[in-house]
């Protein structure tokens, strides 16, 4: 599969309003509920070397679910299946000059996770996190007090004590 981005987070969009999806991927190892995380290219100008919540920007007129999945697929070469939205915030890029309004999706990969591919140019790795282990992908960029931060845990108490409905 081609790799392409249309725009990305560093592409100038000043004084504008961006959609971004994103999947909170989730899966239980051996009764051990984790989630992918993948981690920011170095060179990125924007949040570089950050472990993030996979998606990106909606395209106008774009379905938020269709552009999620097909932000994954153009990132990871993978499907998923996107369930119910459960966060949302909003946040300004000083890289790219926009507010952006983010919607998160708990999600699961429908293809074998052996099959997901890292492009460079995006992420440098990725892992498989549990809720105490957090810690480890906080930076100065991302403290405990950061709303991407905040709906990780959030997502932990949601999967603990409910049933998540896929599409």
């Amino acid at each position: 599969m081609e790799h392409k981005t249309s725009h990305d987070s560093e592409t100038a969009a000043h004084g504008q309003q961006v959609i971004t999806a994103c999947a909170l991927i989730h899966k239980n190892f051996d009764g051990v509920e984790k989630i992918f995380l993948p981690k920011r290219a170095g060179t990125k100008k924007f949040l570089p070397g950050v472990y993030e919540i996979p998606g990106g920007h909606i395209d106008y007129g774009e379905d938020l679910v269709e552009g999620l999945k097909r932000e994954i697929k153009e990132e990871f070469e993978v499907d998923i299946a996107v369930g119910e939205p459960f966060a949302s915030f909003t946040y300004t890029n000083d890289v790219k000059g926009s507010h952006s309004v983010e919607v998160i999706y708990f999600a699961t990969f429908l293809s074998p996770i052996e099959d997901i591919k890292i492009h460079p140019d995006d992420h440098s790795e990725f892992g498989w996190f549990t809720e105490a282990e957090l810690e480890k992908v906080m930076t100065e960029n991302k403290r405990g007090d950061d709303p991407e931060i905040q709906a990780l845990k959030r997502a932990f108490e949601l999967m603990s004590g409910s049933s998540l409905n896929f599409g």
